[in-house]
């Protein structure tokens, strides 16, 4: 095992087996991501109640390359439950983060602006009309605020393309230039410059 491992028990009585358990999750962690150079656990009993079991925090410190992942979950009566969660929550932050590193964070759909040329309003659709000409269908529930009666022929509208059944569709079509929200993303993209 190349990473250092500080297991850390507060306010419970040390166990071999505990601490064996917690050794064997630490080293399946270098099976997701194996440059971990460091691994800080602790589980404690943070408030002792009278009338209430006991519940186990369980805290990991996790040093990568550039970074420290923490991972705290709530609390939990049964230590080998509060340790899995634990455990399963690095295991998703540390594929997260190799995936960042790689380069293989998914890229959002851009928003496209078009205009409305068709309405068939018994039928509760319509096509937009793309600044490349292509006409894609849209259902009168992918309009993002739900104001299909509003719209009319030859309305500007901002949407996202996407396949569906039947070919390219649109869909969270707007009229509104604050409709549609791009869903925030992890890491700032980096765009080239036209020289």
């Amino acid at each position: 095992m190349k990473l250092q491992l500080q297991i850390t028990t507060r306010d419970i009585p040390h166990s071999e087996a505990l601490e064996n358990h917690i050794r064997q999750k630490a080293e399946k962690l270098e099976t997701f991501y194996p440059q971990i150079m460091g691994c800080r656990i602790v589980v404690e009993v943070p408030h002792k109640h009278k009338h209430q079991g006991n519940l186990f925090n369980v805290r990991l410190d996790i040093t990568v390359p550039g970074k420290e992942l923490v991972v705290t979950r709530e609390p939990n009566e049964d230590v080998y439950v509060a340790l899995r969660d634990a455990f399963d929550a690095a295991k998703r932050q540390l594929e997260d983060y190799g995936r960042r590193q790689r380069g293989e964070v998914k890229a959002h759909a851009p928003v496209l602006h078009g205009k409305v040329v068709r309405l068939m309003p018994e039928e509760g659709y319509g096509f937009v009309e793309t600044s490349g000409g292509q006409e894609l269908y849209f259902h009168r529930e992918n309009l993002a605020n739900n104001n299909f009666e509003q719209l009319e022929e030859g309305s500007e509208v901002q949407f996202l393309e996407d396949i569906g059944s039947e070919g390219f569709q649109a869909k969270r079509v707007s009229t509104g230039k604050r409709q549609i929200e791009e869903p925030e993303e992890a890491e700032p993209r980096l765009t080239g410059s036209a020289d």
